[in-house]
């Protein structure tokens, strides 16, 4: 007996990457399958939505320096840099995210993407041209203009006083300084990986529907959304293109950045980050390949289809027996998918035990 199994999960957030995931799920299934002599080919695809992990699954040198998390306190945050193509993979989640924030420290209005504009600078001076801009796991609602003044643009008030830093000085913003600006980092090519379609303002935008899992209360959200919508005008962008809502709106910055150097939005592209991946470590051949697929994420929802690694690994994966892994599942996946929810154990010992459940699943059909 044979079987091809192609391991395929997102990260778990806080928990374990996406690579530990799947390393520790075939563990498990080995400590079974070797038991019962099975010959077993695996696959081990880690993957990424555009959210945290996304840079690694790129190949080149990874760059470590100090910078600062969302809450302004120094840190040291990593990205990946290819001299060959002058590309640097940058997750915001890596400076910005909100792992990276305790949950009785998660500041909605403060927090800012000031620590992710460190690394896209560094980059630049590195020789990057492109920046691939994984924009998932943000803790911040500033719509980018954290970004702006790491790379030299201060936003102002109507009196010419910096405003506020995050979310709460968006409302405020009457021009942007653009005299320290560094031309040379704003005007890169930009490729936006989302890992939602959301808008950035309205009943669906970033505010509304984030903000609570970053700290906001419902008056913060109204502030939020007020914020971003006036920056949205200040600065001529549609707040409502697919999008334009992930990481709190740092496109909307992003895109401002560009459109001001090339009077086009030609140097920016918004892409789905799961597609981007999926065809770049060429998915759908290893599905193909494969006769079951494993995939996996922490917290199993409605949003898990929409744009999420999960979805996108069932929605390619028709012909093949799937299973789920997830430390909870919030809603039941369509399909005849087999669910797997992880033990309460630390990390190691969840995943071996997955592992070895789906494994003997696998024998028993």
């Amino acid at each position: 007996m044979s079987i091809s199994i192609l391991i395929a999960p997102d990260s778990f957030k806080g928990t374990v990457s996406a690579s530990q995931a799947a390393t520790l799920l075939q563990a498990g299934m080995q400590e079974v399958f070797a038991a019962a002599d099975v010959k077993i080919n695996y696959m081990l695809q880690p993957l990424a939505d555009g959210g945290e992990g996304t840079a690694a699954l790129f190949h080149g040198e990874r760059i470590s320096l100090p910078t600062t998390n969302a809450n302004g306190r120094l840190i040291e945050a990593s990205y990946i840099y290819d001299a060959a193509t002058t590309t640097a993979y940058i997750d915001v989640a890596a400076a910005s995210g909100l792992p990276l924030i305790a949950p009785d420290d998660r500041r909605a209005l403060f927090a800012d993407t000031y620590g992710t504009g460190v690394l896209i600078a560094d980059a630049q001076t590195r020789g990057a041209t492109r920046i691939v801009l994984g924009l998932g796991g943000s803790a911040t609602t500033d719509a980018g203009t954290g970004i702006l003044v790491a790379l030299g643009a201060t936003p102002l008030d109507a009196h010419g006083h910096p405003v506020a830093q995050g979310g709460q000085g968006l409302a405020s913003i009457a021009s942007i300084d653009t005299a320290q600006l560094n031309i040379p980092a704003a005007g890169v090519e930009w490729v936006l990986l989302t890992d939602i379609r959301n808008p950035a303002t309205g009943p669906h935008g970033s505010a509304t529907v984030y903000g609570p899992q970053k700290g906001a209360t419902p008056e913060e959200i109204e502030i939020l959304d007020r914020g971003l919508a006036h920056f949205s005008s200040l600065v001529d962008i549609d707040p409502t293109i697919p999008g334009m809502g992930a990481a709190g709106g740092v496109a909307l910055s992003i895109t401002w950045l560009s459109k001001l150097l090339y009077t086009t939005t030609e140097h920016v592209h918004i892409l789905p980050g799961i597609h981007v991946i999926a065809d770049a470590v060429e998915l759908d051949q290893q599905i193909a390949a494969a006769d079951i697929v494993i995939t996996g994420e922490g917290r199993f929802d409605e949003q898990s289809l929409h744009g999420k690694v999960v979805g996108e690994v069932l929605r390619r994966a028709t012909a093949t027996t799937n299973y789920i892994v997830a430390g909870q599942f919030v809603t039941t996946p369509p399909g005849n998918h087999q669910c797997i929810t992880l033990c309460d154990a630390d990390p190691e010992v969840q995943f071996h035990e997955a592992g070895k459940a789906i494994a003997t699943s696998i024998l028993s059909r």
